[in-house]
């Protein structure tokens, strides 16, 4: 058949299924059988496991060391510590931050990764550097990842002048998919205090250029609370339902019981998805109570090897293994839930179809070693193929694009 690219991947076990079986693949999704007249490429499988490939749902790619030298990060206690590091990293590099960028999502997609949040910097430091060096690293990258770019002004907007000015224009580039805030009521409250100028302009220019909006929200308590639920209130106003995502959420997890279930109800009406990094016990969200409520959660990478810290992969199957091992996952439908936070959950907070490896999906799936999903999500097993939309993409751990 003219026109239709199509592959046959045999002899896999979906999801670990003790029969193998055949999977189709035709113009980028799984189909039931090949369109007539279709010239497949064969690849084997050879009876390894096939599991959909993950969502990062908030990755920091600009602010990335790896492959680089060795940098030495300096004692840090404080929110406006940590981001005088990332200035101080950003000067040293000497590898242009589109290639960084790249390199590293590279890296990810022969983890296994299909699809990327990615946040950068917008600050006077930098102007627009991370906007358009991540805008041409998704560009070399399309055809093996999707990219969802955030302008992020994670040097806060009231405390940096300048910082509102480059987001405006961020916004107008058609570069970026979403725009981001961070802290309103805490870093970015302004020597008054007065947090929701912030969220004014964020939401401001999401409606204006019909952008998602992104906020970063660490602090804890009613600090916390009182601009989620500022949030939650413009979401609805403005018909930004699905629309709106709200990163970390650390005060989230310090509620339990009614006061969880409440806020998990509201949070799901609003339309207010959350994403969490599995960063510790106390910090990670309670993502099971608020999916079961309706919530949309997704998880993510965070930094990885930037100047907060020389840790971090861009695997999202390890990132789903730290998830199991900061909550105690025990039984395999425990281990099962963290990997379908990795899958599900992020595919759905970035209006992705999910990869289910049923016919009609995207033809989106990894083949690894092992004996069933729970003990990959424990053993991390080498991805020996990634498909990205029917296509090899990367083999034994490497990037073929």
């Amino acid at each position: 058949m003219t026109g239709t690219t199509a592959t046959v991947f045999r002899n896999v076990r979906p999801y670990g299924a003790d029969r193998a079986v055949d999977l189709f693949a035709a113009d980028g999704l799984l189909v039931d059988r090949l369109p007539a007249g279709a010239d497949p490429l064969v690849v084997e499988g050879e009876g390894l496991i096939a599991l959909p490939t993950l969502v990062d749902a908030h990755i920091h790619p600009d602010k990335t060391a790896w492959g680089e030298p060795w940098y030495s990060r300096r004692p840090a206690d404080s929110l406006p510590e940590y981001v005088g590091g990332d200035v101080d990293l950003y000067r040293r590099q000497h590898t242009p931050l589109a290639a960084r960028a790249q390199r590293l999502l590279a890296h990810a997609v022969a983890c296994g990764t299909r699809a990327v949040r990615a946040h950068v910097d917008v600050a006077p430091a930098y102007g627009l550097d991370g906007v358009t060096g991540l805008a041409e690293a998704r560009e070399r990258l399309a055809s093996a990842l999707d990219v969802q770019l955030v302008a992020f002004p994670q040097h806060g907007v009231r405390r940096t002048p300048g910082t509102a000015e480059l987001l405006a224009e961020a916004a107008a580039s058609g570069l970026i998919d979403a725009v981001g805030g961070i802290d309103p009521a805490g870093f970015d409250g302004g020597p008054d205090g007065e947090g929701p100028a912030q969220l004014d302009l964020v939401f401001d220019l999401a409606e204006r250029h019909g952008l998602h909006l992104d906020v970063h929200l660490h602090d804890r308590g009613e600090r916390g609370l009182g601009p989620l639920r500022d949030i939650l209130a413009r979401t609805r106003a403005a018909g930004l339902a699905g629309r709106v995502v709200v990163s970390h959420a650390f005060c989230v997890p310090e509620l339990a019981g009614e006061w969880l279930a409440e806020l998990a109800d509201e949070l799901a009406e609003a339309g207010v998805g959350l994403t969490t990094v599995a960063p510790s016990a106390h910090q990670v969200l309670p993502f099971r109570e608020l999916q079961s409520r309706g919530v949309r959660v997704g998880l993510g990478s965070d930094g990885v090897r930037d100047s907060w810290s020389p840790y971090g992969n861009a695997d999202m199957l390890h990132r789903a293994h730290l998830l199991g091992w900061t909550t105690g996952a025990r039984t395999d439908e425990e281990l099962s839930d963290c990997f379908a936070l990795a899958a599900d959950g992020g595919a759905d907070l970035l209006d992705l179809p999910r990869a289910t490896l049923r016919p009609g999906s995207p033809a989106d799936f990894m083949l690894l070693p092992g004996e069933c999903l729970p003990q990959i999500v424990v053993d991390l097993p080498p991805r020996d193929v990634v498909v990205h939309a029917g296509r090899v993409v990367a083999r034994d751990g490497r990037f073929h694009g």
